[in-house]
């Protein structure tokens, strides 16, 4: 680590505490029954959706979160498919059913509208990546053959977008890679793009945003260092292509085709008070060299994942997404 890095870390952080996690002096991390706690002041109950929890795999402990808005319910309205993937830096045990994410799917339900599916997946370093690109795709075979009711009535299976915040913007792309190259045994279920949505992609060398913002109080880079410690295969670092994506989009030519064939597109949205926000420019503008569909929404202020915690960020995130959605 550099001089000019290691001033930047603010040595009162403990990363496994921001984190909700023990690490223990054999290595291994405990974790307290209770999951970090969130300041949000989301109703109990959002009368304008309906939500529903389903098992996806019962053996992998993997469930689902379905949101439906309610004035669909009694009609025979289908909307497009939103399957999201949280964040969590691929080691918190945030839930799908935290407080905070269900205000975020009602409003994006709503607002858009869309069917929206959150899927859990098992968490690092119990099981390190890629399990959860494996479960996240498994959720995906399972909405192809979902017996639930609701889901066949009111989601449109052939007009389905991965989105995902976070570590979850991250699995999404991983993700679409995987099944961009089987779309054919995934169908009726038929993907039309991915929303990364301050996707958690890193790298060894730090960019200037990161630099800048090392000392961030919603991701420091010694919290940042920690998840990807903890997330990646054993020996591997942050040039890993789970981490750094641009490894695999610089080596290999042909890693889009799939994506150009089938019209694929994609939506990147970040801010400039996110420290990862010039790894989302980096990539952005590299698939748009590949001549992948790439739809920008980068703004000014805010920080790492800020709409959770403002209604009008949420909104405008909102509207964006819409846009390109219904495009």
């Amino acid at each position: 680590m550099s001089d000019q890095i290691a001033m930047s870390i603010d040595p009162n952080v403990d990363p496994y505490g921001s984190l909700g996690i023990i690490c223990n002096t054999d290595g291994s991390i405990t974790r307290p029954q209770t999951t970090r706690p969130f300041s949000t002041t989301i109703p109990d109950k959002d009368s304008s959706v309906f939500m529903k929890d389903l098992v996806i795999n019962l053996a992998k402990d993997m469930w689902a979160h379905i949101v439906i808005p309610r004035e669909v319910l009694n009609s025979e309205t289908k909307l497009p498919l939103v399957v999201y993937f949280h964040g969590g830096g691929f080691v918190m045990a945030a839930t799908v059913d935290t407080p905070i994410l269900q205000k975020f799917y009602a409003t994006l339900a709503v607002e858009i509208p869309v069917i929206i599916v959150s899927v859990d997946y098992r968490y690092a370093p119990e099981n390190r990546l890629p399990a959860a690109y494996d479960d996240c795709v498994e959720s995906l075979y399972w909405i192809k053959n979902t017996p639930n009711e609701l889901l066949k009535k009111h989601a449109d299976l052939s007009k389905c977008f991965l989105l995902g915040t976070s570590a979850g913007g991250n699995i999404a792309y991983h993700v679409g890679l995987r099944v961009a190259k089987v779309s054919e045994y995934l169908k009726p279920l038929e993907i039309k793009g991915l929303i990364l949505h301050h996707a958690f992609f890193g790298g060894n060398e730090r960019t200037k945003s990161e630099l800048r913002l090392a000392r961030d109080k919603i991701l420091p880079l010694n919290v940042c260092d920690i998840m990807w410690e903890l997330g990646l295969p054993i020996g591997s670092d942050r040039g890993h292509s789970y981490c750094n994506p641009m490894v695999d989009i610089r080596s290999n030519e042909n890693l889009f085709d799939q994506f150009k064939i089938q019209g694929w597109k994609i939506l990147v949205i970040d801010c400039d008070g996110d420290p990862l926000i010039d790894r989302q420019i980096e990539v952005s503008k590299m698939l748009k060299e590949k001549g992948v569909q790439v739809v920008d929404s980068f703004s000014e202020g805010g920080f790492h994942g800020c709409e959770f915690f403002d209604d009008m960020k949420l909104k405008d995130m909102a509207l964006v997404v819409k846009e390109f959605v219904r495009a």
